[in-house]
Formats: structure tokens, sequence, C-alpha cells
């Protein structure tokens, strides 16, 4: 039997269109080649439109994670991250990157994306200007949130608003700027713009509208923006999202053409034999598109290619945009102004904030924007790409109704419209994945969203197109689909509370017996349901589970979070934001002792050491001689207090007191998810009682108790629990409902979601009885007591601690236990 000898693939780029691309050829031929991918970025591929989620802190890097290291292994490619490639000799056929790594290849894939445009005005490069591009950007802006109060977006397209949100979610004073005279004027048109910036105002964003920035203000950091027509704005932080330049540094360096983009022909080939490029820094036929629909559809037409199928060359692409700004759903497609030959029509609610416009020409619909309501998007996008003749249907078009039901009310037809969609429509505009994808799967049995979800990625990310991927499951599953029901990942149908009552009926003991027993797909399980099982498991049986390290987290296996450089931050607990000159001298001599290159106040009243080596992290937890703070876990985090009665002449009650009181009877509380308290000394709320998981507010005589409330992503205040008058009742209190929330939540959900899907009314009902109370407080302690902070049995047990040590130098956030059991072979042999 003839041996087919594979080549030699290299990509460049470790982003959406470039991964992308290879995911395709894997299918098409996934013996062909041995692939290397190079990433700048010390990540794995991860969805970059996710990152105004991750500036607001709502979602974590695991969570936008695409592919995983998993995913790498599985398709036998070698990844190289945090390596930029430096060099490309074309004639060699090599490329070279940092740190001395050399590849050489058979063929090669330039797919380095984009940089923000920075403008080129006088202090650009002052501190704190920056754009918003990649996960440094949004750690750049969390950071100086913590520290400034005054932000300027410069930019009011989609970039521009969503950083804006972001900022503002964490707390920031933002004034977005934009040159033009109204917002996303490349999406929207006038009526829809104002109705954009009418919400976005309610929600606290300030605008300046038709302002040319002329220069950055201050000396080394920046301090403000001067305007051409001589005003100024005071700003701590400026981020410029005024567009994207394709990067093509690498590319022009190497010889290759390149205009805008990296020139490129109907095949994605560059004008370098065997170099393609695809994704945002291509340029085809004078376009360089910064969406990811055109971009997944040039990465399928070069992947055919490269396995040798046959394939239509990449013609372009008609776009659209399908997105959620700040909250608020938006679509365009086409040309939504209204050119020479052309009518529209129009519908418009500002009672329910809903607008909709139909650009028509030669009556064909070549345009369309959809605010408030986005539902019929695809529909009109596909009739857009189609080019048929919509003469008669055009009111029935803008109201989204059926033919012949304008005058109606109903919105019937749905199951038709989703018949007639094309195959190579894309649903879901955030993965790329098209109508004739998602049916495939369901032809393979995916017959549930969930399993839709994990076999095509479609709903995975923002979750817009989850309506649709639905409806596509009811039609052509059918009988067979598992409607509504959605389990708790890919790997099994089960919802939580399902598997919950499963373990307690059958008195499972271990991940792995559970995932036997219930019969789950994949049987080692994913990074989604092995945290959870943990969890579940612990929560469940105290006294007999025995913590499984391999199914968390990296960074709660090393008790430390992982940063941008492969150092990592450790987070001391500080009891309540108080400490002492002891605690702090032996802080700053940990700090010296180990060269940690930065010790930071953190928002919630504590110390933290950033750029601590991974092989000093034992060393520094024993001279530390401190419990951890679980600045990485789903667990309790801080107390915030305020000075209270002790200094302040406002206090009423000693809330530092009380603050320490907690933490200490909280600290090692596993939890579905993080948890944040914090107790204010009088009813001005220093502390910000009233935007944690649980909030204690001094009054005259006694304590408010809050719960429910979040200062992340989506902002929500606390609910009125209770009063209480003792201290020991705070504490009951604040412990049934923590020991009730750990028993009755989903993984991953916060107390803000919980008590609104569960109700605080139901809540009140259970705590109110005393009995239900103190056996949740008992159940509590009972499960505190037993458990012991992980870091004295790394500090304490030598075998760990050298198995510790000898750990990678760099591991990815998002790792899960089959990467610990490719490490632990790895180390075996």
């Amino acid at each position: 039997m003839t041996t087919i000898e594979r080549k030699k693939l290299v990509l460049v780029g470790n982003g959406m269109a470039g991964v992308r691309t290879i995911e395709h050829l894997l299918k098409l031929a996934p013996d062909r080649y041995d692939i290397t991918i190079f990433g700048a970025e010390p990540h794995p591929n991860y969805n970059r439109i996710m990152l105004s989620s991750v500036l607001a802190g709502g979602v974590g890097m695991d969570e936008i994670v695409i592919n995983d290291l998993d995913w790498y292994r599985g398709g036998g490619i070698t990844l190289h991250m945090g390596q930029a490639v430096t060099m490309i000799d074309p004639r060699r056929r090599r490329v070279y990157a940092e740190g001395g790594i050399e590849e050489e290849y058979d063929e090669l894939i330039l797919a380095t994306g984009s940089n923000a445009f920075i403008l080129p005005v006088p202090g650009a490069d002052k501190e704190g200007v920056i754009g918003f591009r990649d996960i440094k950007d949004c750690r750049t802006m969390q950071e100086a949130s913590a520290k400034y109060k005054k932000a300027v977006v410069i930019g009011g397209g989609l970039l521009g608003l969503e950083a804006a949100r972001g900022l503002l979610n964490l707390g920031m004073d933002v004034t977005v700027v934009h040159i033009n005279e109204y917002l996303m004027e490349r999406q929207l048109d006038r009526p829809a713009s104002i109705m954009l910036q009418q919400e976005l105002e309610k929600q606290g964003m300030k605008f300046l509208l038709k302002k040319q920035t002329e220069a950055v203000l201050g000396r080394q950091r920046a301090k403000g923006l001067l305007f051409k027509d001589g005003s100024m704005l005071e700003a701590d932080l400026v981020v410029m999202a005024v567009g994207i330049r394709p990067n093509v540094e690498l590319a022009r360096r190497s010889g290759l053409d390149v205009n805008r983009g990296i020139v490129v022909d109907d095949h994605m080939r560059t004008s370098v034999p065997n170099i393609h490029a695809v994704g945002e820094c291509a340029e085809h036929r004078g376009i360089a598109y910064g969406l990811v629909a055109p971009l997944y559809e040039q990465g399928a037409v070069l992947a055919k290619n490269l396995a040798g199928a046959s394939a239509d060359g990449y013609a372009g692409s008609v776009t659209s945009t399908k997105l959620k700004v700040s909250g608020v759903d938006v679509f365009s497609a086409g040309i939504f102004t209204e050119p020479e030959g052309a009518r529209s029509l129009r519908y418009q609610d500002e009672i329910e904030g809903v607008y909709k416009k139909l650009v028509i020409r030669d009556d064909r619909l070549i345009g369309a924007v959809l605010f408030g309501e986005t539902g019929e998007g695809p529909s009109l996008f596909s009739l857009i790409r189609s080019g048929e003749r919509i003469a008669g249907r055009e009111k029935e078009l803008l109201l989204g109704l059926p033919a012949g039901a304008a005058a109606a009310c109903g919105s019937g037809g749905g199951a038709a419209r989703l018949e007639a969609m094309p195959g190579d429509e894309i649903v879901c505009g955030c993965n790329g994945v098209s109508k004739s994808e998602i049916v495939a799967a369901i032809g393979d049995g995916c017959t549930s969203l969930g399993a839709v979800k994990a076999c095509t990625k479609a709903s995975a990310s923002c979750g817009g197109c989850k309506p649709l991927v639905e409806g596509l499951v009811q039609l052509y599953a059918g009988d067979a689909a598992v409607a509504v029901k959605e389990g708790i990942c890919g790997c099994t149908g089960l919802s939580r509370d399902e598997i919950v009552a499963e373990i307690k009926r059958m008195g499972l003991k271990t991940v792995k017996e559970v995932m036997n027993v219930l019969d789950w797909n994949n049987e080692e399980g994913c990074s989604k349901c092995r945290p959870s099982l943990n969890y579940y498991l612990g929560m469940l049986w105290p006294a007999e589970y025995k913590d499984e390290k391999e199914s968390r987290f990296a960074n709660e296996r090393y008790h430390a979070n992982i940063q941008k450089d492969g150092t990592y931050s450790v987070i001391p607990r500080i009891y309540g934001g108080v400490t002492s000159p002891t605690e702090l001298k032996r802080i700053a001599e940990v700090a010296e002792k180990f060269d940690v290159p930065l010790v930071k106040f953190t928002g919630g009243q504590r110390l933290d050491l950033l750029g601590v080596k991974k092989e000093d992290l034992p060393g520094v937890w024993e001279a530390l001689d401190m419990p951890s703070g679980h600045g990485y876990g789903k667990a309790l985090r801080t107390v915030k207090t305020c000075v209270g009665s002790t200094f302040c002449r406002f206090g009423t009650q000693d809330a530092m007191g009380m603050g320490v009181r907690l933490e200490k009877a909280f600290e090692r509380m596993n939890a579905p998810a993080k948890v944040k308290l914090a107790v204010s000394g009088c009813p001005r709320n220093c502390a910000e009682a009233t935007v944690k998981d649980f909030g204690v507010v001094a009054i005259d005589g006694g304590w408010e108790l809050h719960v429910g409330g979040n200062a992340g992503v989506h902002v929500r205040a606390t609910e009125l629990l209770g009063v209480v008058k003792t201290d020991d009742e705070v504490e009951e209190w604040a412990s049934a409902f923590l020991q009730y929330y750990r028993e009755n939540a989903t993984w991953n959900e916060r107390t803000a979601p919980w008590v609104e899907r569960v109700g605080l009314e139901h809540i009140k009902q259970v705590l109110a009885s005393e009995d239900e109370r103190k056996a949740l407080h008992a159940r509590l302690r009972d499960t505190l007591d037993r458990t012991v902070d992980p870091w004295k049995q790394i500090v304490n047990e030598p075998e760990l601690r050298k198995n510790f040590e000898r750990l990678p130098a760099a591991e990815v956030v998002s790792g899960s236990a089959a990467d610990d059991g490719e490490r632990k072979k790895e180390e075996s042999a």
C-alpha cells in the first residue's frame, strides 16, 4: 500500500478566519497536511466578537475560547502561542518567529488580521491612549477603571459603542466622541441611529457628535481631548475605536503585493506562489472585509483549494450585520440608503422601540434596517442575496407577516420561511454557520439546540440566532426534535436539576461515575460539564467527596490568575479590606524576595501581586502564610467595607467588624459562580452594598439585608431581603441565603439571574422558616468546617509541591481534564 507523504502547512495567525479555514480543511482532507499554527497572542483561538463582554467582566476568557488545546492536539496541530512570525523567506519556503523558531512549509496561509487604527494626532502615544482589539486592551481598560473615573471613546461605530458599554459597566463616566452627525452611520440610517442614541443615553452614555479630535492633552498620561472647534473634554482614559487597518507589514516585508490589504485572487492566492491570505488582512477585488461571515466564506474556498477539491472562486460578499449593541437588537444589510431609482418602506414605533426599513429597486429588495425587532433579518438578507422579485409582498415583508396577512397581527409562516431559506445562508454570524450545516448536523442525530450547538457552534456565542436554530431543529428533526430542553453541555441532554436529582437518587460519588451511569456522549466530558459536576458532587456530599483538581480550570488548580505573559497574579485574603503593619510588611517582603514586578490595590480592597512565576507560586504562598483570596475561583471573592461607626461621623454600625466576621465565616466557600459581599456602615452606602450578591447596610438599630446585585455586564441593583437587629442574625441569614443559592443555582449562574429566575418572594418564604434557615446555616457550616485552604496542601505536602513545579511554563486558562491527561502522559514518558 502506497503511503502518501503529508505536506507541511503553516498558518500565521491564530484568529477566527485562519482557524476556521483549518477546521474546514481537516474535514475535507484530514491526512493531507502536517499543520503548524503561529499566534501572536498567548491564547488559543477565541471569539473576538465577545471582547466587549470580557471587558465588562461578565464573561471570562475561558468562555470565549472557540477551540481549546484539546482541539489542536486532536487535529495533530503544532501550536505556537505568543510567538509572532517576524519574517518569511518565500524562496526557501521558511517562516521565522520570535524565540528563534523556524518552520518550513509547502503551503503558507497568512491570516494576520488587522490592527486598531490610532488617529495620527499629537499626544496619541501618551499613556492611557489605547485601541480596542484584543484581550490585552480589555485588561488595560479594566485596570484603568479601578484607578480612573473619566473615559472617552473616539468612534461612534459598533466597536466604539461596545467599548463604551463595557467601560460604563466598570463604573466609569463615559463620553462617546463621533465625527459624524449620528451613530453607526455605516449600518443605520438617521431614524434608527437616533433611537439607538436615546436608548444608550438612558443607560448612562454621553455623546459629543460632529466633533473632530485635534490633540490628546496631558504630559505623560492623557488628561483629555482638544477638538478642532477649540473645545476640550477631560478624560483619564482615551479609547480609539475609529476603525481597523489590515495587518500587512509581514506580507509587505516578504515581497507580496499589498494595497490596503494583501492582494488575493478569487482562490485566495497572493502574488507569491504557495502563499495564501484570508480574513481581515486580505484584499479581494479592492475590498478588505471586517465582518465574520465574509471571512468564513473566504476560508471555505481556500480550504477546498488546499484539499484539492473542486471549488468555485470567491466572488465577494453581500454583507449583513445582526448584532446586539449594548442590549439593543440591530440588523442591517445591503444598501440601506435610497439610491437613485429606489423607494423605501418604513415602520416606526417609538413607544416599543421598534424601527423597520426596506429599500426596494426594480421590485427587488436591495437593503434593510431593523431596530428593536430583528427576527426577520435572515429571511430579508436571503431576498437581498437572491435578487428575487417581491412585488406585492412589500408590506408583508416589512411587518414580518405571511403573504396576505398584512392587516393581521399574527406572525405565522415561520416554518415556511425557514424551509425557503437557502442552504448557504448564514444563520449564526458569530461563528459563520450556514443553514445547510445545521440541517446536516440535525440529519446526523443532533436533534436538540444543545446538540446542534455542540456540533456546529451555532448559537454558542452571542445567542442571537438561538430562535432560528430552534426553529430549524423543529422543522427538520420532526418528531425526533428535543423541544426546548437543553443539557448543561453538548456531552449530555440532561439539565442541571436532572443531574443533581440522579446523583442523589443513585448515590453517585465521582465525576467519572456520573458520566458513565448517566450515559455521557463524551466519556471524558468537557471543560463545561466537568467543573460543574465537580461542584455538584462537592455540594451534595461534603463529607465524602474528594475535590477533583483535574476537573477545575487552570487558575483554580494553581490558585492564581494567569496573565498574558504566562506569569501569575497572587491575591492573599485581606479580611474586609482591613490589614495591619505586620501584614503589609510581610507582603512587601514577599514581593521583594520573589522580584514581583507590580503590587496593586484591587477594587475589592486587597493587594494583588502581579507577575509571579509559576515555579515561585508555592514559595510565595508559603512565605505569605496567608489564606488565598480566591480571586480566581467560583467562590467567595471579597467582602468590601467602609470604616463605619469606628471612624465615620455618619456611621451607625461597625461595618468593618461585620465585614471581617462575614469574610471569616464564608472564606473557602465554593459556589456555582463568584460571590461578592459588602457591608456599609450607614445608608450612604459607601461600600456599594446594593450591587453585590449579598449586601448589608447599617440602619439605626439594625441591618438591612440586600440580595441579588451585580455590577457586571448586566447591572442589577439588589432587592431587600429583610431587616434584622443583631450581628448573629446577619450571619445566620447570610449563611442560609448563600447555602440555598449553592444548592439550587445552575453552574456559572450568579445570584442576580438566580434571584430573578426563582423570585425573591420564594426565597423569602424559604428563609422565613426558622427551622429551614438554621438547617441551611448548619449545612454550610458543616461544609466549610471540612474545607481546608488548598494552598496549605501544596505548601505542606512535598510530593504535591514537586509535581506542581514540574508543570509547563505556560498553560491556557481554559485547560480541561483532557489537558491534564495529556500532560501526565508526557511527564511519565
